[in-house]
């Protein structure tokens, strides 16, 4: 079939209540990885490899899917097909070369510091792009989601700052604003299936992290050794798995959704709470404790994000789950996600 055939009317994505609950799940998602990924590294997998594993894994969960959303209704157009290589080339695979390079020069505190200050980046490509200078609201949240992130990731204990550490880091806060910005339909052009993105995304990743391992960018090692948790030990593909089919599929589908209903300004931030479901996860699934400072930040971290939303539920269009079909945006409603 060719690019230009019809584009099928589908159900659409109903109302912008279920944005937020998805956003929170899709930073759940997220957050669980860590607790997942920690035991295959005490056994010696290497990062590298347990990203190709999980990206790899979720592309071949849903290559089938998404051949026959293909076959249904027709081949993306060229510009789709460059926004969704776009996409896995640097929301997926240079985000993870990005921070994996931040690690080896600054503490890993200070590199997800430096990868979520996303959200404040957003706030300013906004500002450029609309010329329009953004609610004060927007200003408070920011600052008090990063300064809950500050408390969450106890920033201060053992931190190591290298120049070339912080221009990895602020590379992969670049990397995560093009997770937001990509994904956004209303970002420019016709919106790409979230099943379609996610699919492509995930095999050019995995591509690119298995380019980089076979190169020596990457360190890329795994074995079959039975991983430990201090409630059971396990084999090694049950965290595998659990990294591909919830940290990957669930977390990058529902992503695209919430980023869709409310915005990438506003997902963004919203996405900040994954390090605190992430700090829940390991006192939970690993045992690590919460510190009391780690409770406020998560609390100034939620306060935060409330401040951006405006304490109230985003007005923003109900939007078609393929190409062709997105409705123009009111003046009002232009407006009302300027704010």
């Amino acid at each position: 079939m060719s690019t230009t055939e019809a584009r099928p009317v589908e159900p659409r994505l109903h109302g912008s209540r279920s944005a937020l609950p998805l956003a929170l799940f899709s930073a759940m998602a997220f957050g669980l990885s860590g607790s997942l990924a920690k035991p295959l590294l005490e056994t010696g997998w290497s990062p590298a490899a347990i990203v190709a594993v999980r990206i790899g894994g979720a592309f071949l969960v849903l290559l089938l899917p998404c051949l026959l959303l293909l076959r249904r209704y027709g081949r993306p157009t060229g510009r789709q097909g460059l926004r969704m290589i776009a996409y896995g080339t640097t929301a997926m695979a240079l985000a993870q070369l990005c921070y994996f390079s931040a690690v080896q020069y600054v503490s890993v505190g200070v590199a997800l510091l430096l990868e979520y200050s996303a959200p404040v980046l957003l706030i300013g490509w906004h500002w450029a792009r609309t010329r329009t200078r953004p609610a004060p609201r927007r200003f408070v949240g920011a600052g008090l989601a990063i300064l809950g992130l500050i408390f969450v990731l106890d920033v201060f204990r053992g931190a190591t700052v290298h120049p070339l550490g912080l221009l990895w880091g602020l590379g992969a806060a670049v990397c995560l604003c093009c997770y937001f910005i990509l994904g956004d339909e209303g970002a420019g052009g016709t919106p790409v299936p979230p099943l379609m993105m996610t699919t492509v995304g995930t095999g050019v990743g995995a591509a690119m992290i298995m380019a980089a391992g076979g190169l020596g960018v990457l360190p890329m090692t795994a074995n079959t050794a039975p991983v430990s948790l201090p409630a059971a030990d396990l084999p090694w593909w049950v965290p595998a798995l659990l990294l591909v089919l919830i940290t990957a599929v669930a977390a990058y589908l529902t992503g695209i959704v919430a980023v869709r209903r409310l915005g990438g300004s506003v997902a963004s931030f919203v996405a900040l709470t994954e390090v605190i479901f992430a700090v829940i996860f390991a006192a939970v699934l690993l045992a690590d404790r919460l510190s009391p400072s780690q409770l406020i930040g998560g609390a100034l971290v939620i306060a935060g994000i409330a401040t951006v939303q405006g304490f109230r539920w985003p007005h923003r269009r109900s939007s078609s789950i393929w190409p062709g079909s997105a409705q123009p945006r009111s003046r009002a409603a232009a407006k009302s996600n300027s704010d």
